[in-house]
């Protein structure tokens, strides 16, 4: 009897003498129970697993494209070492570029990195096409010395500035507007944006503090973000804050009023629904947000005198090594005492110059 053949399939008998079938390069079997083997339901099988893979091999990143950069940069060590959010970016940029993922590296240059910057501005906004280039030139850099790629080309791409009528993300919070949220925030939450307010520390990093990460009157932490330490002194104002705060047996300082670890998306929720609440009423300006906070206290430090470097030094913007001795750290710590303590004081000299809040 002749065997029914079929190009990319594998037709045979099992040990026990069995028919089977399965595609060779995807290995997806073919159930001849349900669709006899030379049957017209057969043929449509293999007809769709050989047209599946057939689409799928025409997806793959192939060497020698911007896709096959994308792909080996991926599978570096940098970008493993990202933080959550980043790489997050970092993918929808590469799903922007999908469509011209086959483009060959011999042709990528300057000026055509300069037209896809254009017409990512043109079709998602001029900071997320700025965050495109941001990523091609990563992507480029560890091409080179991979001899994938001779040079950076997106550096030579001037970025998109912000539009002059568009107000600035997370601005800083008024004197007035610190004080309301306070006042009227829950104690579980309440705490959790002093931390903020009274730190710099970005409010993903504040909700993954935990509790052996603070030492006496110091609170070592490391930003997610850059992977830089921080060593921030507790202000009283901070330290009565905390005492203040409900109990709880998490293993972070802060907690939900259920008493467990707070996630970034559920602590947003929480404060997206406050901020709503005291915009409705007038309470605070539209334009709150939670990173605002590090930017509050950034400028506030800045008004009040303080040198950039003192400022960096206090929100980790100081490029240092992740294995950095503890006397290092140390030193940190100290100068950002004074830091902290011109952060108090002008708080509070502020505080007093604004009225009541009815």
């Amino acid at each position: 009897m002749t065997r029914v053949k079929v190009k990319g399939f594998k037709i045979f008998d099992d040990r026990h003498g069995k028919a089977r079938c399965y595609h060779r390069a995807t290995g997806h079997k073919i159930d001849l129970e349900k669709t006899p083997l030379g049957s017209a339901g057969f043929f449509a099988e293999c007809a769709r697993i050989s047209a599946i893979a057939e689409a799928r091999k025409a997806q793959a990143l192939k060497p020698g494209t911007l896709g096959g950069l994308i792909k080996a940069y991926f599978q570096t060590e940098h970008f493993g070492n990202l933080a959550d959010a980043t790489k997050r970016d970092y993918r929808k940029c590469a799903d922007f570029l999908h469509p011209i993922r086959d483009t060959p590296v011999s042709v990528i240059t300057t000026p055509l990195v300069s037209a896809i910057h254009d017409k990512a501005a043109g079709k998602i906004g001029w900071r997320r096409a700025n965050m495109v280039r941001t990523f091609l030139s990563q992507v480029f850099r560890h091409a080179i010395p991979r001899g994938l790629i001779d040079q950076d080309y997106a550096t030579g791409v001037i970025p998109k500035p912000r539009p002059k009528d568009r107000p600035y993300a997370n601005r800083p919070w008024s004197i007035e507007e610190r004080s309301v949220v306070l006042d009227r925030a829950a104690p579980h939450v309440r705490v959790a944006v002093a931390l903020i307010m009274n730190t710099g520390l970005d409010p993903s990093d504040a909700l993954k503090l935990t509790r052996r990460q603070i030492d006496g009157k110091t609170i070592w932490g490391v930003r997610g973000k850059t992977g830089h330490e921080v060593a921030i002194p507790i202000s009283p104002t901070l330290q009565a804050a905390l005492d203040a705060a409900p109990a709880h047996d998490a293993v972070t300082i802060l907690a939900t009023s259920t008493g467990k670890p707070w996630t970034y998306n559920g602590f947003s929720t929480v404060w997206h629904r406050l901020k709503k609440k005291l915009e409705a009423e007038e309470a605070v300006q539209p334009g709150l947000t939670l990173k605002g906070l590090r930017h509050t206290v950034a400028t506030t430090l800045r008004e009040a005198g303080l040198e950039e470097r003192q400022i960096a030094d206090l929100l980790g913007q100081k490029t240092l090594a992740m294995a950095r001795h503890y006397s290092r750290s140390a030193n940190l710590a100290d100068r950002n005492r004074i830091t902290m303590e011109t952060l108090e004081k002008e708080n509070e000299r502020r505080s007093k110059i604004v009225k009541p809040i009815k």
